[in-house]
């Protein structure tokens, strides 16, 4: 296994939002209104979380960083200046490096988005979710559709490459409030389209009080393909599950994630996944209150966790990231980022091939049609 051969991104988190939404189960908080020293002094433990990493990089360059949240739109731009100038300092960077931050449309933040052009965000990533204002209501969003709609034009003036970020599958919403949604989103001139189906995660208010008019498993399965075909006909790339991207602008980033790359981390609750030099992978967490992980990064550690990921883990580990791509990966990354031999997990290919969960012969490692419609059985066949 060659290290320097495998990519490298960062990951950082910005904890904080001006309110927890109640489908949310990230790891996010209501920022205080009075917060100027709290953010300063979240930016010097993310400092000091990022020189802890250093030596982990192996001298290799950042593909990729993505900061996210939380909302991270919410950091003044001269924060988001100190912070960049100093991982540029300790850390290799790619002359074309993609430099993603999540932002939401809230009137105060873009009207950071120039600043955050200008300091080295090159790609922004906007949680609009939906377009339709009773729906964002009813999700306790902070926007409704005309501060959307300004916000992408904030947008559109200062990036040439950004996400938005939209749901479906929403309570009380039907096919057509969908295709409104899709009809918004469309017009709105990105280069890359997010599309996720609402799904009710533990420890939210949706799973303690769970919307009595989600759309049926049918209406559901309708929504899904009118988002795939709408989204094709205006010439977006399905390219992963949840994932639309016009041609050449696939989120660099995520795909590090899925083709099982290499990703530092930096922030509360922030994951990383790292080779060693002997080939080992390992697996950190980082504090994920706040605070805590304010006062661990800057007097020791904040990694709360480590663990090495034993090598009959890592088929099912690989799968979980590479099949959530259409076009798979080629057979051979799968050698080169776990350094386990193809034949290992032949058997278990060849069980997946028989039920047509993955295509014969195979070119490539990638789901079938009928694989991706099962996806989550045919990452279970390599537990």
């Amino acid at each position: 296994m060659q290290i320097a051969r495998i990519p490298l991104s960062l990951y950082v988190h910005w904890p904080w939002c001006v309110k927890k939404c109640p489908y949310c189960d990230f790891n996010s908080h209501a920022l205080p209104q009075s917060h100027q020293a709290l953010s300063e002094r979240y930016i010097d433990a993310l400092i000091a979380d990022l020189d802890a990493s250093v030596e982990l990089a192996h001298e290799r360059t950042l593909q990729s960083i993505f900061i996210g949240g939380g909302t991270p739109s919410l950091m003044s731009p001269k924060l988001l200046s100190r912070f960049l100038e100093h991982v540029a300092k300790r850390y290799s960077l790619a002359e074309d490096i993609e430099i993603t931050m999540e932002a939401n449309p809230g009137t105060i933040e873009h009207g950071h988005f120039g600043d955050y052009r200008s300091l080295g965000i090159n790609r922004l990533s906007m949680g609009i979710q939906s377009f339709d204002n009773t729906l964002l209501k009813r999700l306790g969003r902070i926007h409704d559709q005309r501060e959307a709609l300004l916000a992408i034009e904030t947008v559109q003036k200062h990036f040439d490459n950004f996400n938005l970020d939209v749901m479906y599958a929403l309570p009380g919403q039907s096919v057509e409030m969908l295709r409104n949604d899709l009809r918004h989103a469309t017009d709105a001139q990105s280069t890359h389209l997010s599309f996720y189906q609402l799904t009710i995660e533990p420890n939210t208010v949706f799973a303690k009080y769970e919307p009595e008019d989600l759309p049926d498993e049918d209406t559901v399965a309708i929504m899904q393909e009118t988002v795939v075909e709408t989204l094709a006909n205006v010439g977006f790339e399905h390219y992963e599950i949840s994932g639309y991207a016009k041609p050449t602008h696939r989120c660099r980033h995520n795909l590090n994630y899925w083709q099982f790359g290499d990703y530092l981390a930096a922030g509360a609750g922030a994951h990383s996944k790292i080779t060693l030099e002997n080939g080992t992978i390992v697996r950190e967490a980082r504090y994920s209150q706040p605070m805590s992980f304010m006062q661990h990064a800057l007097e020791d550690s904040a990694v709360v966790e480590k663990r090495t990921v034993q090598a009959d883990e890592l088929p099912f580990e690989f799968m979980l990231n590479a099949l959530r791509l259409t076009d798979g990966v080629p057979l051979k990354t799968f050698e080169e980022r776990t350094g386990l031999s193809l034949e290992t997990i032949q058997p278990t290919i060849e069980k997946a091939q028989k039920q047509g969960l993955m295509p014969t012969p195979l070119t490539a490692i990638v789901a079938t049609e009928m694989g991706q419609n099962f996806l989550s059985d045919l990452q279970e066949y390599f537990l």
